[in-house]
């Protein structure tokens, strides 16, 4: 026998709604797959290369405390680092490096070809550096550190970096290096005697030939010009092209019909 269908089925409890979707805080960069870039890692290991042979070049043709002291050989090194970082994550297929770092990089070395083309070595410049012709590996280093790596520096961040990673709030924060290494080249100035040659390294921040009120006021016009560079940078890099798009493999091509 079977038990009786009763009359009255009690109701039952409503089924639950599905939960809406919450926003997933993992970044793309973490869903899209990665992928090797062997030329990207090639190109920036050579870049690197070429910055380090410069350097080394420049420390045993002259004084290495005084050539490490300027700000080209400082924003070389910088670069030389970054170049090596990124190529091994080009190379490994491995997240690119954080754009605080690259763009600091960047920024750095474009300060060092362009004041030296726009003031150091431009003759009708009032601070054109006048102490005698470079010859030899002199000149060769001279122009590897003030125009080659930077100009390479830029062609990387133009044709093989992804756009749109500078971010305005970074102008500030690489702004930091510059202010550091203007305190510390004053200090060192005032640390060496006066009449020492090569007290102050650049003519535009020579406390002993201007006094404290012009070089201030040049690093103050100098500093403005750099925040104007770093938003420009920021500028650029949102507003150019992306010259690395990569079509993701799906597995399966599909086939024209057939008939």
């Amino acid at each position: 026998m079977t038990a009786p269908i009763p009359r009255d089925i009690p109701d039952l409890p409503a089924v639950p709604g599905m939960p809406a979707l919450l926003a997933s805080p993992v970044p793309a960069t973490a869903v899209v797959a990665p992928y090797r870039r062997p030329a990207a890692a090639v190109y920036r290991l050579l870049v690197a290369l070429t910055a380090a042979a410069a350097v080394t070049a420049d420390l045993f043709l002259g004084s290495p405390i005084r050539v490490l002291t300027y700000f080209t050989i400082q924003s070389n090194i910088l670069l030389a680092l970054v170049m090596i970082a990124t190529a091994r994550r080009a190379w490994t297929a491995r997240r690119p490096l954080s754009p605080l770092v690259t763009g600091a990089a960047l920024l750095y070395i474009t300060i060092t070809g362009l004041v030296y083309h726009l003031i150091l070595a431009h003759a009708s410049s009032p601070f054109a550096m006048t102490g005698g012709t470079l010859t030899g590996w002199q000149a060769v280093t001279n122009q590897v550190l003030h125009t080659v790596t930077p100009i390479a520096a830029v062609l990387d961040w133009l044709l093989l970096t992804a756009p749109g990673r500078l971010h305005l709030r970074m102008a500030a924060t690489w702004l930091l290096y510059p202010m550091t290494y203007l305190a510390v080249y004053l200090a060192r100035g005032e640390l060496i005697l006066p009449g020492t040659p090569g007290r102050y390294l650049y003519t535009f921040l020579d406390v002993e030939h201007h006094g404290y009120k012009s070089v201030l006021g040049n690093a103050l016009l100098l500093g403005l010009a750099f925040y104007a560079l770093s938003v420009l940078l920021v500028a650029l890099d949102h507003a150019r092209p992306n010259p690395i798009r990569h079509r993701a493999k799906t597995g399966f091509r599909l086939q024209p019909p057939v008939g």
